[in-house]
């Protein structure tokens, strides 16, 4: 596969710079950030150095400065204008932005141009170090999960398929056996990410509690569940603020969202109950005995599927099209989505049956009187052509 995401012209564009910064690509496992860096090494025919701390039991500090001190011989050897270093799943060392700092100033005061590219999947730790020690020397390049309109064009799927099996490029190739497809997901990616880029990066107190949150999650992806009902749900609970202390971890590994119910009181609205949100609906389908074929001769669970897709598609795009995405609800009115860029709002009701229930949207219109509000299904804005579009395009 040769397909380039968009995220790949932004790091090229940026390495071709005269001014130096370090390229930090971020997101979640599994979506192509390796693979886009050596896309990007193999067609710019520049000298590098590569390694990840992911492969070596022994990467620490003194790790680290072996493989930027070999990239610094490799510039001063070969004359070269540059050379590219590139350190994947750099959270995993400890400590690693201060090191990277005093690195990367004693480069800048010696006039060595080592390009840096720093890889990692865990945004809590990276966004931790980035803020303690590297202010005003990084850029992020955030890479979230595949869009539909990104696995239609690069591997030909349809849009039901994108819905139950999500955007992972990696298993594109055997959806036909959905029984290894969902191996896959259960033990390369959701094991996996839970494993590496948690619970060995994080205290974890009750890392059982954490994967049934995470399980019952997935099982009520789209919905909202108070923090008491998570307790009467799941064993040996402990308290709402470690469920809501673990949510977020979840949520930095780009697993599952909590969305909060808007609200103009921020107090309220940290308060709330969350609304789970899947960033990837194979999370959802790759753990559950219903097959695809089934799946979507079903309306209704077919239903449950779209709006988990349309919260999916929100969340992923979130960052770059900054915007922050909400629930409301007073009552039994409901809206499924709200969401607010600057002094902008937007509300959104997803359907995929024809009968619709327009309440929730009539008294938010009324309290809060929306720039606009949209339907998203069979009618209004087809979801077919929502899934093929940025968020953006709604404002």
């Amino acid at each position: 596969m040769n397909y380039k995401r968009k995220q790949y012209y932004s790091l090229k564009e940026r390495i071709r710079e005269k001014r130096r910064f370090i390229q930090v690509i971020m997101g979640p496992r599994q979506v192509g950030k390796t693979y886009m860096v050596n896309q990007l090494i193999e067609e710019s025919k520049d000298l590098y150095t590569q390694a990840s701390a992911d492969n070596s039991p022994n990467a620490d500090i003194y790790w680290l400065k072996e493989n930027w001190n070999a990239a610094r011989f490799k510039y001063k050897q070969s004359k070269s204008k540059k050379v590219i270093l590139v350190i994947d799943e750099i959270q995993k060392i400890h400590n690693w932005s201060e090191t990277v700092k005093g690195l990367w100033d004693e480069d800048t005061k010696e006039k060595l141009n080592i390009q840096v590219i720093i890889l990692g999947s865990s945004s809590l730790l990276i966004d931790k170090g980035l803020s303690e020690s590297l202010a005003g020397r990084f850029e992020i390049i955030f890479t979230p999960h595949w869009s539909y309109s990104e696995m239609r064009d690069a591997f030909g799927w349809n849009v039901n398929q994108y819905v139950w099996f999500g955007g992972y490029p990696g298993s594109a190739e055997i959806i036909k056996n959905e029984l290894r497809w969902k191996n896959y997901i259960k033990d390369s990616l959701i094991e996996t990410s839970i494993s590496k880029d948690i619970l060995l990066l994080t205290r974890i107190d009750k890392p059982a509690l954490m994967r049934k949150l995470f399980e019952l999650g997935c099982f009520y992806s789209g919905q909202i569940l108070s923090y008491t009902k998570m307790t009467g749900q799941l064993q040996d609970a402990g308290n709402t603020t470690t469920l809501a202390h673990y949510l977020k971890l979840l949520d930095t590994a780009c697993l599952i969202r909590g969305i909060e119910k808007y609200s103009k009181n921020e107090v309220r609205q940290k308060g709330s109950s969350p609304k789970f949100i899947v960033y990837n609906t194979g999370l959802i389908s790759g753990q559950t005995d219903e097959m695809y074929k089934d799946i979507i001769n079903s309306p209704s669970k077919f239903g449950r599927c779209l709006e988990s897709a349309v919260g999916s598609h929100l969340i992923n795009n979130e960052r770059e099209c900054n915007y922050k995405v909400f629930y409301w609800r007073q009552g039994d009115c409901e809206v499924d989505y709200v969401l607010k860029k600057q002094n902008k709002l937007i509300a959104l009701e997803v359907t995929a049956s024809s009968k619709k229930n327009t309440s929730g949207m009539k008294l938010f219109n009324k309290l809060f009187k929306p720039d606009k509000i949209y339907l998203v299904g069979n009618e209004g804005i087809r979801w077919q052509e929502f899934l093929a579009e940025s968020p953006e395009n709604l404002f």
